[in-house]
């Protein structure tokens, strides 16, 4: 009896004693200053508490082990659970490394293995031999088709070989998506793992740092711990190594215990921090210093002169008097820009005084701008009031001005663009059709209304001073629109305009305008002109001629007398003409004509003539001052002008022939005598 006794004491001693062993194996590192482990090779401890298993160096391995090993006698009730975190840091300029292992060992001593993707783990001979001893969970971050790797971010199970018995690309289930969600082992971020072994099954799961662990496993493999370990001792630790694929790796924190269900979890906030390696910086050299101040102040130098350069490309002239017409101010840049730099392919017409543009403004409005030079300043300011007016009469048979700009020596007029440019191209260029009968009535009436409302219709009288076919626009309708008021100017109703400024063009300027300066009976008598000159298709002097038809009001008239009035009519026109309203034109513009002003008729009979409301006076070609016309010569001037001295009587879209031979007194230089 007693010895049965004996033998049940020293049972239960034995029993407390493994049970007393087993529970001295289980501990918890969150930070790992207060860990007693075996380190060799370039591991170990940092002073923040982690543990660093490789420095950064190419061909290194680290190794940590728990120094105590961990025994078991019985493989069937042989478990255990473990928690720890990693992180795998590229080196900056590197692709990639090599990974880290779980390591259950029969041995700590592994000095005798080979870095690189042998993980310092094994060397070429103890690689696939039973008599390694070795069970691995690794992280590889690198393909290795020596070892049969599935990609080069997977993690396996290594029994004695790093040929892995079961292997899967890097993964974590997620309970949100139902799935497995990939990980890369190689971000930097700390991973969680965990392996469990229980009833002769590993099982590996992983998660990122804040993801409570998987309900699903990643991996699971049956693995005989007893045959790799006959000894039935084993030490647990973590093993790293770099070739010329380098990475820092580290290991945050671990957990251990021989029962899952008593495993201590990690806290996560007392964990080191992961570092962060970053490339450093080089000190520049003395050189590459002197190379980029050089640089500097090239750069400098080159925004100064640039800024010189776009201040003088853009120079406008502004005077203190402008800033009340600021609304019809358009900037240098503004009417830069809309040319595309005054493109040569958007010149609509040129000559001597200058050329024109079309242009497109930020509101995608189509405009007209017309370069013109100059010199003089004396008169600028009421020639720029009188422009500003001209931009505030509103009439639909006038094309309107938007505004100007003033540049030293050079004046921009902007008006709105008309898309069928001017009238005298239809009438005297080959390259456009000839304008029928019907046409050209329709612009006769459309030029004669916009005249009558500048003479009645305005707040003051408006002098239009240079009436032809080439200062007639067209619309997009073929409209007539009376356009270039260059020379425009103006006197209150019922007050003498009392102008000595002579301005025009020859043979469709009043013989008067010499004497008595300009009045709405000179714009009458261009009026006069232009209404033979639409109808018969030629302009008012021809110098190239035979002297009976040289000039176009004496010829008409001969034509009259001879009964052949038709016979002066363009013989370009097509279709069919009313003969009666030919007459009248023609008629019409020998009595607007006439040499004595008094004997014209007003803008307002014009119009009525024109539209059969008032009945033409009883004239014929005997009648006073009928087809009389003596070229106006200014003074002993018997050539043209000099462009410099007439750069506003130029049509806003084509320049005037050698035959349309111009002579001006310019109102900047001479005032207008107002």
């Amino acid at each position: 009896m007693a010895q049965g006794l004996h033998l049940i004491w020293m049972i239960l001693c034995v029993h407390l004693i493994c049970i007393s062993s087993q529970q001295e194996i289980e501990f918890i590192y969150n930070g790992f200053s207060q860990a007693d482990l075996y380190t060799d090779g370039v591991a170990k401890i940092l002073t923040k508490g982690l543990l660093q298993l490789t420095d950064g160096s190419g061909q290194k391995m680290g190794h940590a082990f728990l120094k105590k090993p961990f025994e078991f006698n019985s493989p069937g009730s042989f478990s255990f659970s473990t928690h720890f975190v990693c992180a795998l840091v590229p080196k900056p300029g590197s692709t990639g490394g090599h990974g880290i292992a779980f390591v259950l060992s029969a041995s700590m001593d592994l000095t005798q293995a080979d870095a690189t993707s042998f993980l310092g783990l094994f060397n070429i001979s103890t690689q696939g031999s039973p008599s390694s001893h070795i069970v691995a969970v690794e992280l590889d971050t690198a393909l290795s088709a020596e070892f049969n790797d599935i990609d080069k971010n997977h993690v396996g199970i290594d029994v004695n070989s790093l040929i892995s018995i079961a292997s899967t690309p890097a993964a974590y289930f997620s309970e949100i998506e139902g799935q497995n969600e990939s990980i890369n082992l190689l971000s930097g971020r700390a991973i969680q793992v965990w392996v469990d072994y229980r009833g002769g099954v590993l099982n590996v799961s992983l998660a990122p740092l804040k993801i409570q662990k998987p309900s699903r496993p990643l991996l699971s493999r049956s693995v005989n711990l007893s045959e790799t370990f006959p000894d039935k001792k084993l030490f647990l630790g973590f093993s790293g190594a770099t070739g010329s694929l380098i990475s820092y790796q580290y290991i945050l924190g671990w957990s251990f215990s021989r029962n899952k269900e008593s495993l201590q979890a990690l806290d996560v906030t007392k964990l080191p921090r992961v570092p962060s390696h970053k490339a450093k910086k080089k000190k520049p050299a003395t050189l590459l210093i002197i190379f980029l101040v050089l640089l500097a102040i090239i750069v400098f130098l080159a925004l100064g002169a640039a800024y010189v350069y776009m201040r003088w490309k853009y120079a406008e002239v502004r005077e203190e008097w402008e800033k009340e017409y600021g609304p019809h101010r358009f900037s240098y840049k503004a009417l830069y820009d809309a040319t595309k730099g005054f493109n040569k392919d958007e010149i609509l017409g040129k000559g001597g005084f200058g050329e024109v543009y079309k242009g497109s403004l930020p509101s995608n409005e189509l405009i007209a701008v017309k370069r013109v030079s100059h010199n003089a300043e004396e008169g600028m300011k009421q020639f720029v009031a009188e422009i500003v007016s001209m931009g505030n009469l509103k009439h639909k048979n006038m094309v309107p001005l938007l505004g100007y700009c003033r540049r030293k020596g050079e004046l921009l007029l902007v008006s709105e663009y008309m898309p069928n440019g001017s009238l005298d191209q239809y009438l005297f260029h080959d390259g456009k059709p000839p304008f029928s009968w019907h046409q050209r009535f329709v612009i006769i009436k459309d030029i004669a209304s916009a005249l009558h409302y500048m003479h009645t219709g305005a707040l003051q009288v408006v002098l239009h001073r240079d009436i032809k076919a080439s200062n007639v626009m067209l619309d997009a309708e073929f409209n007539g629109r009376l356009g270039d008021f260059g020379m425009a100017r103006f006197h209150d109703h019922g007050a003498d305009p009392a102008t000595t400024a002579a301005v025009g063009t020859i043979g469709y300027m009043a013989p008067e305008l010499a004497t008595m300066g300009a009045c709405t009976a000179t714009d009458v008598y261009g009026f006069g002109a232009f209404l033979l000159e639409i109808t018969c298709g030629r302009r008012p002097v021809e110098p190239g001629l035979s002297a009976e038809r040289r000039y176009l009001v004496k010829w008409v008239c001969e034509c009259w007398k001879m009964a052949s009035l038709l016979g002066a009519r363009d013989p370009r026109l097509r279709g069919e003409i009313l003969a009666e309203e030919v007459e009248l034109v023609l008629k019409l513009g020998l009595l607007c004509t006439n040499g004595v002003a008094d004997l014209r008729p007003s803008m307002d009979e014009v119009v009525q003539y024109l539209n059969g409301s008032l009945k033409l006076p009883d004239i014929s070609p005997d009648s006073p001052g009928i087809g009389s016309f003596t070229p106006l010569v200014i003074g002993s001037n018997h050539n043209p002008a000099s462009p410099s001295t007439k750069p506003l009587s130029a049509s806003f879209y084509s320049s005037s022939s050698a035959n349309d031979s111009t002579f001006v007194t310019h109102s900047i230089v001479h005032g207008h005598g107002r």
